[in-house]
C-alpha cells in the first residue's frame, strides 16, 4: 500500500455506555442466519452502527466469525476497497483471502479474476463470516459498486454480508428480496419508540422526564435518534425544560443546525475549539490532536468527550482512535468556516505533517490537498508513486493528479509521465499523449532534463506501451530500444519491461529468436525484480516461440519451469500457474497422449481463475476444443470455440492463431470446406498475398482449405495451385528459422504432392518431415491427416527407409507393421527400468513395498511412476496397468491392487 493500513477500519465498535437496549431489532437480525445480505438502510443519525455494533457483541453463538470495515471516501479506490475489505476478513481469521489479495496485486489480474477467487477461498473453507460495511453511501464509485453486486450475486454459503448506508446501495434488491436472501431494516425500523425513548431520556441521561415531555420530544423527532440525543443534551442542567420542548420542531437539518449550536454553546471555550478545530480530522487520536490544535490536552480531551458522550466514538479498544458522529462533526466544519476560516489551512497543514511523519502519506496528502498547498501535496504524491504502482492503485494516483492544478504538473513532468502510466494501467488513451509530450518538452529544453535519465527511460516505455496499444508495432520497438539503452542497470523492473516491448515487436515480425533473447533477459530482470507471477506471462511467450521453432522438448521444459517456480510459493498462487497447464496440455496432445492432455487442462480447471492469467479464459477453451475434435466431438469443439473467441482478452503479444482460423481448420477436418473457404474470403486470406509470420497461420488453414477442395472436387490443375502456395509458405517459414510450422507445411506438401500422383515429390517431403519431428517426438501433425498420410507412411517403410518412429506412426492410425514390437506402441517407450516398475504396480504390492524391492526411496519411486503416467497417458496406478494390458506391455489378469498413498 501507499500507506499502512488503518486499523481502526477493521475494528467492530464497542457498546456505548449510554445504550438503550433494542432487543426486537437484535432478535430480527439474530433469525437472519439465511439470508446472505442484510441491509440497513437509514438517513444519518438513526443509529445503524449503534445496532450492528450491539448485535455482534450481544448475539448468540452462530458459528459465524464477526468482520467489520468502516468506509470513507478513500474507499473509492477500488484496489484499496477490496484490499480493506480482505484485510477484515483475515482479521476475523488469519489467513483467509490470501490468494485473492495476490490476485488483486497482480499487474495481469481483473477485479472479477480477483473476486473469483476470493469466493472459491470462502467456499472452499470450513470458517463462517458476517462481514459488516458501515458508510457504504460514501462509496460512489462505479467500478467498486459493480464488482460489490458481482460478490453479492454470487456469495457462498460461508459469508454473510451486511451493508449499512444512507442510501440504498446499488445492488440487485429486488432479485434478492424476491428469492428470500435479503433482510431490509430501514429508518421505519430503527427510530426509538415511545418506550425506548423514555429508557433513553430517564434511564439512561436521567433527565426525570414525564411520560407526556417524552411523548411530545418523540413525536416531534419522529424517533429520530440523533435528534434525541441532541435534546437530550441541550436539556442537562437547563431549568427550563419545558420551554425547551415546546420550542422543539422543524425539519431534520434545522434540528441538527439548531441543537448542535444549543450543545455547542453550553461547552466551555477549550472544548469548543478543541471540537471545532479537530473537525477537520476523520480519525482522532491524542497525539494528532496535539499537532492540530498546538496544546497537550488531547488524550484527556478526547476521553473527557467519550465520557460525556458528546459524539465521540472509540474505534478501538483502547480507545487510542476516536471519530466524531458524522452529522455532528459536518456541523462543526461548518461552525468552524463560519468562525475560522482564517485557520482553515493551517490547521490541515498541521495534520499533513503529522500524518506525513506517521507514515500515513494518503491522509497527508488529502490535508495538503485541503490546505491547497498544492506544491507539499505534489512532494508526497512523487514519494507515494512506486507503491501505488506496486499495489495497482492507478485510480487513486490519478485522482490525486486530478485535484492538481495542470500548471504544476506541466512543471513536474515526472507527475505528468506517472500520470500517463496510470491512464496507460486502465485502458485509457486519451491524455496519455499530452503527458508524454509535456515531459518529452521538458526533457529536450532543460538543462535537469537531459540528465534525467529515468524520466526519460519512462516516457520511452510507456510510447511504446501506447504505441503497441495503437496497433504501431514499428513504433513500439523504436520506443522499446531507446527505453533499454537509458533504463538503468539496476532497475530490473524497467529493464524487464523495455526488453519485453522489444521482444513483443520482434515476436510480431516474425523475428523469434531475436524475440527469444529479449524474452530471457525480461524474464531474469523480472527475477531479480520478484515479479514471479509476470515470470510465468514470459515463459508462455518463451515456449510459444520453441514450439513454432520445432523446439518441443525445450518447450515442455520452460512449463515444468514454471511449474517449479510456482511450488517454491506455496504460501500464494502465482497467476499464471494454471497457464503452464494449458501450455502442457497442447505440447502432450501433439505427442499423441491425449488422455494425459485432458488431465493438464483438468488441472488448469482445478486451480480456477485465481491462478490464471487474463487470458486464460479463452486459451482453456480453445485447448479443450482441440482435446473434444481429437475424441471426434466436433459439436463440442466449435461450442469451446464460440465460447473462446467471447472471452477473448488481448494482450500486446501476436495473435498468430486467431480463434476464426482455428474454428476453420476444424471445419475442413470434418469436411465443411465450403465455410472454411467462406471464412478465408471474409477475412481477406488469399493465394496471392503477401506473407508474413502474423499471418501464417491463416494462409496454411486456407491451404488446407483448398487441398480439401481438390479432394472433393477435382479441377483440371489437380492441387498443383495448391502446392505453390504451400511452397511460398514452405520458403519463408524455413529463413525464419520457424521448424515447427517448417513440418507441417512439409507433411501438406507430400498430400498435395501425393493428390498430384508425384509420388517422388511427396516421399521427399515427407521424410524431410519425419527427420525434422522425430527428435520432437511430433505425432498429431501426421495422424490427424488420416488415411492419406498413412498410405504415405506406409509407402516409406516399403521403401525400407523408415525408422521404428515411423512404425509407431502407423499404429496410432491402427496400421501395424512388422518393425514395430508391440509393446513398443509409444510414442515415447518405457524404458527396462520403468517396465520393471509397471510389473510390480500391477502386483499387490504397497508403494513402500515396491521401493524396498527395487532398492529406491519413496520419491524415487515417484519419480519412476509419474514418468510412467505420463507414457501412458494415465493418471492413476489402476489406469496404468490397464492401459499397459492394452498395449501388450502386461498380461492380461484380474488385479486387486493396493491403492496404499505413497
Amino acid at each position: 500500500m501507499a500507506g499502512p493500513l488503518l486499523e481502526t477500519k477493521l475494528h467492530v465498535p464497542g457498546p456505548r455506555s449510554a445504550l438503550v437496549a433494542r432487543p426486537r431489532l437484535i432478535s430480527r437480525l439474530g433469525q437472519a442466519d439465511e439470508q446472505t445480505l442484510i441491509l440497513i438502510s437509514a438517513p444519518a443519525g438513526f443509529g445503524k452502527t449503534t445496532v450492528l455494533a450491539e448485535w455482534l457483541a450481544d448475539s448468540p453463538a452462530t458459528g459465524r466469525s464477526h468482520a467489520w470495515l468502516s468506509l470513507d471516501q478513500r474507499d473509492n479506490d477500488p484496489v484499496l476497497f477490496w484490499t480493506y475489505l480482505v484485510a477484515a476478513l483475515d482479521k476475523a481469521s488469519p489467513g483467509i483471502g490470501a490468494r485473492a489479495l495476490a490476485a488483486l496485486r497482480s499487474t495481469q489480474s481483473s477485479t472479477e479474476d480477483f473476486l473469483t477467487t476470493l469466493i472459491n477461498e470462502l467456499q472452499g473453507g470450513q470458517d463462517r463470516f458476517t462481514l459488516v460495511l458501515d458508510d457504504y453511501h460514501v462509496i460512489d464509485n462505479q467500478g467498486v459498486q459493480e464488482a460489490l453486486a458481482f460478490l453479492v450475486e454470487n456469495l457462498p454459503a460461508q459469508l454473510q454480508l451486511v451493508i449499512a448506508s444512507r442510501a440504498d446501495p446499488a445492488l440487485p434488491l429486488p432479485r434478492l428480496r424476491a428469492r428470500g436472501r435479503l433482510l431490509e431494516i430501514r429508518a421505519a425500523d430503527l427510530r426509538f419508540t415511545l418506550e425506548e425513548a423514555g429508557t433513553y431520556f430517564n434511564a439512561v441521561m436521567g433527565l426525570g422526564l414525564t411520560a407526556q415531555d417524552i411523548a411530545a420530544l418523540e413525536g416531534r423527532a419522529e424517533g429520530w435518534i440523533a435528534a434525541l440525543q441532541l435534546a437530550a443534551l441541550s436539556m442537562q442542567g437547563r431549568g427550563d425544560v419545558a420551554g425547551f420542548i415546546a420550542g422543539f420542531a422543524g425539519d431534520d437539518r434545522y434540528v441538527v443546525d439548531y441543537l448542535a449550536e444549543e450543545v455547542l454553546q453550553r461547552q466551555p471555550d477549550d472544548v469548543r475549539n478543541f471540537l471545532l478545530q479537530t473537525s477537520i480530522l476523520n480519525r482522532l487520536n491524542g497525539q494528532l490532536c496535539d499537532a492540530v490544535t498546538g496544546q497537550n490536552t488531547g488524550k484527556a480531551m478526547l476521553e473527557a468527550l467519550d465520557r460525556g458522550n458528546l459524539f465521540a466514538v472509540p474505534l478501538d479498544d483502547r480507545r487510542w482512535w476516536y471519530r466524531y458522529h458524522h452529522l455532528f462533526a459536518d456541523v462543526l466544519r461548518a461552525r468552524l468556516m463560519d468562525e475560522q476560516p482564517g485557520r482553515i489551512h493551517e490547521l490541515h497543514e498541521r495534520a499533513s505533517l503529522w500524518h506525513e511523519q506517521n507514515g500515513d502519506i494518503p491522509e497527508a496528502i488529502r490535508h495538503a490537498m485541503a490546505a491547497q498547498d498544492f506544491e507539499r501535496a505534489a512532494d508526497l504524491i512523487e514519494l507515494a508513486i512506486p507503491a501505488l504502482r506496486k499495489d495497482r492503485q492507478e485510480a487513486t494516483l490519478s485522482r490525486w493528479l486530478e485535484a492538481l492544478p495542470g500548471e504544476l504538473i506541466h512543471a513536474r513532468p515526472g507527475l505528468g509521465v506517472a500520470y500517463a502510466g496510470a491512464l496507460l494501467a486502465s485502458g485509457e488513451l486519451t491524455g496519455v499523449d499530452a503527458r508524454l509530450e509535456e515531459a518529452e518538452h521538458w526533457v529536450g529544453t532543460t538543462a535537469e532534463g537531459r540528465d534525467g535519465g529515468n524520466l526519460t527511460s519512462s516516457i520511452a516505455i510507456y510510447r511504446a506501451a501506447q504505441a503497441l496499444a495503437s496497433g504501431d508495432t514499428t513504433g513500439a520497438m523504436t520506443h522499446a530500444a531507446t527505453a533499454l539503452g537509458l533504463v538503468g542497470k539496476d532497475d530490473h523492473l524497467g529493464r524487464g519491461a523495455a526488453s519485453g516491448l522489444l521482444a513483443i515487436g520482434h515476436w510480431t515480425n516474425g523475428e523469434l529468436e531475436v524475440a527469444h533473447r529479449l524474452w530471457s533477459d525480461s524474464y531474469s530482470n523480472l527475477e531479480r525484480a520478484g515479479h514471479h507471477s509476470d515470470m510465468l506471462g514470459c515463459s508462455i511467450a518463451l515456449a510459444d516461440i520453441r514450439i513454432t521453432q520445432g523446439r518441443l522438448r525445450d518447450a515442455m521444459a520452460i512449463y515444468q519451469r514454471g511449474l517449479e517456480l510456482a511450488g517454491r510459493h506455496p504460501a500464494q498462487t502465482l497467476r499464471g500457474t494454471a497457464d503452464m497447464h494449458i501450455g502442457m496440455s497442447m505440447l502432450l496432445l501433439e505427442r499423441g497422449e491425449l488422455d494425459a492432455a485432458r488431465e493438464h487442462l483438468l488441472a488448469n480447471q482445478r486451480l480456477g481463475e485465481d491462478a490464471a492469467l487474463p487470458q486464460n479464459p479463452y486459451r482453456s477453451r480453445v485447448a479443450m476444443a482441440r482435446v473434444l475434435q481429437a475424441e471426434g466431438d466436433v459439436d463440442g469443439a466449435l461450442e469451446q470455440l464460440d465460447e473462446a473467441e467471447r472471452l477473448y482478452v488481448g494482450d500486446f503479444f501476436p495473435a498468430v492463431r486467431p480463434v476464426p482460423a482455428v474454428r476453420a481448420r476444424i471445419w475442413i477436418s470434418h469436411g465443411r470446406t465450403s465455410d472454411a473457404l467462406r471464412w478465408a474470403r471474409e477475412h481477406g486470406i488469399s493465394a496471392e498475398d503477401e506473407l508474413s509470420y502474423l499471418h501464417e497461420f491463416e494462409h496454411i488453414t486456407l491451404a488446407r482449405a483448398l487441398l480439401a477442395q481438390d479432394r472433393a472436387e477435382p479441377s483440371e490443375d489437380p492441387a498443383g495451385h495448391v502446392a505453390a502456395l504451400i511452397d511460398r509458405l514452405l520458403r519463408a517459414a524455413e529463413e525464419g528459422g520457424r521448424t515447427g510450422t517448417v513440418v507441417e507445411l512439409l507433411a501438406l506438401l507430400a498430400l498435395a504432392y501425393q493428390k498430384e500422383a508425384d509420388d517422388g515429390g511427396a516421399l521427399a517431403a515427407l521424410r524431410r518431415a519425419v527427420a525434422l519431428a522425430e527428435p520432437e517426438g511430433y505425432v498429431s501433425v501426421f495422424v490427424d491427416e488420416g488415411e492419406a498420410m498413412a498410405t504415405l507412411l506406409n509407402a516409406l517403410v516399403k521403401r525400407g527407409r523408415a525408422s521404428d518412429y515411423v512404425g509407431r506412426l502407423l499404429e496410432l492410425f491402427g496400421t501395424e507393421t512388422r518393425s514395430t514390437p508391440a509393446r513398443q506402441r509409444l510414442i515415447e517407450p518405457l524404458s527396462d527400468r520403468e517396465l520393471h516398475v509397471l510389473r510390480l504396480l500391477s502386483s499387490e504390492l504397497g508403494g513402500p513395498e515396491i521401493a524396498r524391492e527395487l532398492l529406491v526411496s519413496l520419491n524415487t519411486l515417484r519419480t519412476h511412476t509419474k514418468n510412467i503416467y505420463a507414457k501412458l497417458g494415465a493418471n492413476s496406478r489402476r489406469a496404468a496397468v490397464r492401459r499397459a494390458e492394452e498395449l501388450e506391455l502386461l498380461p492380461r489378469k484380474d488385479h486387486h491392487i493396493n491403492h496404499q498413498v505413497w
